[in-house]
């Protein structure tokens, strides 16, 4: 028997409560297993599959407007949870496609006896870094540097002149941290509205979000997430990103899974005035550009509230919209070493990441969840609207599910058997030939989800709507 009164659904329910929707909602949504799953103190098995149960409820909601039907929800809690590292389970023509590390991306011990993160995967990002501290692009070099340093000195100098870094704090420190009060306030995620418009109603589809389009302004792992979530339930998304932008590699071909994709570079007259024509006509635009990056270009929520009566905008940003380090850069590994979950994670040799990226995925799905609630208030009462959240309280909602004992994780294996995540697969073919990738966890009674277009390189398309 279901446990409705486990910690998912107890999860679940608030979220519902964060969209306004009817806590009996989550009834329909048949939630099987429990943590641990992988080897990590965290709840990232019921934090993945409450907040993908709660993407399946609201694309449920689209399709019962559509047609008057609702629909029963499942997940389960082991593959909500190996899904939030799904880039590790993509094959190109069976065999693993080879996958870039940044060597300097690491822990570092600093002069105080502390730790320090190192966010390096981008070059601009390593470049800043290695002129702060004034040492060739070698690992030793950095180390040693870094090591007359003290932790929280370190990360202010490296955010100061353009870096990313964290000073890796405990949670009690992080809790007495200034900038943790300001999150403290803050939801998971947020739907606000921003303009006046007539009601929408959805257009003739046979899927949730059949003939939505969503233009996907996005990069790295959870503002891509938000949208590769809309593509299975069938909406039309469009990724654009320009030429000489660091990209992601495999991430974004995990993350590019059921979308278009384009290169509009907003320094040029004729692709802005592009922009501003698919702005016009779409239906969702999600962007994660650091705070007022795109304002400053005319694409802030207020202009295409303006520009598109009833657009719903998807913004995500690392550390919120108030608080001391509102326009700080982050990425999942630098909120969990600044807010104290990597030195939980920790062992005598130093802190540690959890083994997924929880934080991204949890927080794309987020945003998810909330483009498709503001799309069904569109329908019912009009508006534009503005759907955010951030890393940190993508993060803290992780951290507020609980955690288990060293003596119940510690008993987790490293993975899900392969004939597991064979099972949990699909493939598709694609431009290089045939990829396999994890498909949607959510079950549809329904409208079953899935991605009709297969991940292509960043550029592949043009940038026009199918």
């Amino acid at each position: 028997m279901t446990d409705t009164a486990g910690p998912t659904y107890a999860a679940l329910r608030e979220l519902l409560a964060l969209g306004h929707l009817p806590a009996s909602l989550a009834d329909t949504a048949r939630i099987v297993g429990d943590d641990p799953i992988l080897p990590t103190r965290y709840r990232i098995g019921t934090a993945g599959a409450a907040v993908l149960a709660a993407t399946g409820i609201a694309a449920s909601e689209l399709w019962r407007l559509r047609t008057g039907i609702g629909q029963t929800v499942s997940v389960d809690v082991a593959a909500a949870a190996v899904s939030l590292r799904s880039s590790r389970y993509m094959k190109l023509e069976g065999r693993d496609p080879e996958r870039e590390f940044a060597p300097l991306m690491k822990f570092y011990p600093a002069r105080d006896g502390r730790w320090v993160f190192l966010h390096a995967n981008f070059p601009n990002l390593r470049d800043a870094a290695l002129q702060i501290l004034g040492v060739p692009n070698d690992y030793d070099a950095v180390k040693s540097a870094i090591a007359e340093w003290d932790g929280e000195e370190f990360e202010t100098a490296m955010h100061g002149g353009g870096a990313c870094a964290s000073f890796v704090r405990t949670h009690e420190e992080w809790a007495r941290h200034p900038h943790a009060h300001a999150v403290a306030t803050l939801p998971a995620v947020e739907i606000v509205k921003i303009g006046d418009a007539p009601p929408q109603p959805l257009p003739a589809s046979d899927r949730p979000l059949g003939g939505i389009r969503v233009l996907d302004l996005t990069r790295v792992i959870a503002g891509p997430t938000c949208a590769r979530t809309l593509a299975e339930h069938g909406a039309d998304v469009l990724k654009i990103t320009r030429i000489g932008l660091a990209d992601s590699g495999l991430l974004d071909l995990d993350t590019g899974i059921g979308k278009l994709s384009a290169r509009l570079d907003l320094r040029e007259q004729d692709q802005h005035a592009r922009l501003r024509e698919l702005a016009a006509t779409c239906d969702v635009f999600s962007q994660s550009y650091r705070p007022g990056t795109l304002a400053a270009r005319g694409f802030g929520p207020e202009a295409l509230a303006e520009l598109r009566p009833g657009i719903v905008y998807v913004t995500l940003n690392a550390w919120g919209q108030d608080g001391p380090w509102k326009n700080r850069r982050g990425y999942d590994t630098v909120v969990q070493a600044a807010t104290g979950m990597a030195h939980a994670s920790g062992d005598a040799a130093g802190p540690k990441h959890m083994p997924v990226s929880a934080i991204d995925y949890v927080g794309g799905n987020l945003l998810a969840y909330g483009a498709m609630v503001a799309l069904a208030r569109r329908a019912t009462e009009g508006g534009s609207w503005m759907v955010r959240a951030s890393l940190a309280t993508a993060g803290r909602w992780i951290v507020d599910r609980g955690v288990l004992a060293p003596e119940i994780y510690g008993r987790a294996p490293e993975d899900l058997p392969p004939e597991t995540i064979a099972r949990l697969s699909t493939s598709m073919a694609g431009p290089d030939g045939r990829i396999q990738f994890l498909a949607p966890i959510v079950g549809m009674s329904e409208t079953p989800a899935r991605w009709d277009r297969p991940p292509v390189a960043l550029g592949y398309h043009q940038p026009v709507w199918p």
